[in-house]
């Protein structure tokens, strides 16, 4: 029974802490979603030691929950006719940031005296993004320009780019150390992917025939946290990225649900609680120490990565024909980086052991630092994308 009342005590806290801090973002510089993860460290367990062991044992299941609604909500902002303004622009913003952070983090970190294995994986860990928190800084703001829908365009298929860059480097790793390609991961990363759109067009096209139909022309929420749960539990138990397969069913309902007036206001209205959650238990697994022993090779990652989004968005930019406004503040935008480049680290640590220590100093406190200053920089990009620039 108390740990019944910690629980419900604690999720309300939480939820209303959210009201709060969107109060406190729009009167600073600080966006929501840093608020909320400084927050969560400090009621964590290396601060106040407030949150609940339930909450803890229920963040990756809340992690995925707000990953699939975000996945869902991204792929809604990919229709044809969005498309068809700002196709030629994402393709290559998001394809030339890629590449270049991979290639500028594993050159610095060689420098920096890294071994040639370590400074690969990193850079195409490198490459990823945070969605979620790209998101809710655009939610939070409430931008609808082109710059901002070019944004989540691109977040909408970094994760693509990230895998297939992840897959090249451990291929490229395994045949450096003599073990030839690995042609088993090529097949599960190409599984991952492929399977991943296959989920969401299983789902996605029934999905957009038979919803809208019971509340005529706006589904239900029921209908619309049904498809994305089910899209989810099938992507996951077929060991395929749920992210990709809930983008997917989001772009096939966007286009082909056209009796929908509203397809994904349903989603929106349960989103933006979860998120909060999310944030603050993310907060609460920060370990800020970790940043004390970012030392050389940990400052080079943050360089080249900064380095690589900004100027791989500008030259993106170019082949792409983009405005100024995207050329001059795209990059900033990109570069919150969540709980994916620890995953990445995970899997690298588990293939290359010997390599598992250094790679997860690293990332591990990164990603304290891209979690905290990156969506401030994407707030600030945000904001001088309303600006003309001189």
């Amino acid at each position: 029974m108390e740990q019944s009342a910690q629980f419900l005590l604690t999720l309300g806290g939480i939820l209303l802490l959210g009201l709060l801090t969107t109060t406190i973002a729009h009167r600073t510089i600080l966006p929501r979603v840093t608020l909320l993860l400084i927050f969560g460290a400090l009621i964590g367990h290396e601060g106040l030691d407030m949150i609940p062991v339930q909450f803890s044992d229920y963040y990756e299941l809340i992690a995925e929950l707000t990953l699939l609604m975000v996945g869902f909500l991204l792929g809604g902002k990919l229709t044809f006719e969005s498309l068809r303004q700002s196709a030629r622009e994402v393709f290559w913003i998001s394809l030339i940031a890629a590449l270049l952070t991979t290639v500028l983090v594993a050159v610095l970190l060689v420098w920096a005296g890294l071994s040639m294995d370590i400074a690969i994986l990193l850079g195409c860990i490198a490459s990823a993004t945070a969605p979620t928190a790209i998101l809710d800084v655009v939610t939070e703001m409430k931008i609808d320009n082109k710059f901002s829908k070019t944004l989540l365009s691109i977040v909408a298929i970094d994760d693509l780019w990230a895998l297939i860059l992840f897959a090249l480097g451990l291929s490229l790793v395994r045949t450096l150390n003599g073990g030839g390609a690995d042609m088993d991961f090529f097949a599960e990363a190409g599984w991952e992917i492929i399977g991943a759109i296959g989920v969401g067009l299983l789902i996605g096209l029934p999905g957009a025939l038979l919803t809208g139909r019971a509340k005529p022309g706006q589904p239900i929420l029921t209908e619309a946290l049904g498809l994305v749960l089910l899209c989810g539990g099938i992507a996951l138990w077929a060991e395929v990225s749920y992210l990709i397969a809930a983008m997917t069913m989001g772009i096939v309902i966007a286009n082909l649900a056209k009796h929908h007036d509203s397809p994904f206001h349903e989603i929106e209205n349960i989103e933006s609680p979860l998120m909060v959650i999310f944030f603050v238990l993310a907060g609460a697994t920060l370990d800020f120490a970790a940043i004390q022993t970012i030392g050389l090779a940990g400052s080079m990652f943050v360089i080249g990565r900064t380095a690589g989004k900004y100027f791989g968005s500008a030259i993106g930019s170019i082949f792409g024909h983009a405005a100024p406004t995207t050329r001059r503040w795209m990059g900033l935008a990109l570069l919150p980086q969540a709980g994916v480049p620890i995953g990445m680290a995970l899997v690298a640590a588990n293939q290359f052991p010997q390599h598992g220590p250094a790679l997860l100093s690293i990332v591990i406190s990164t990603t304290v630092l891209f979690d905290i200053i990156g969506p401030i920089l994407t707030r600030f990009a945000l904001k001088r994308s309303n600006k003309p620039i001189l």
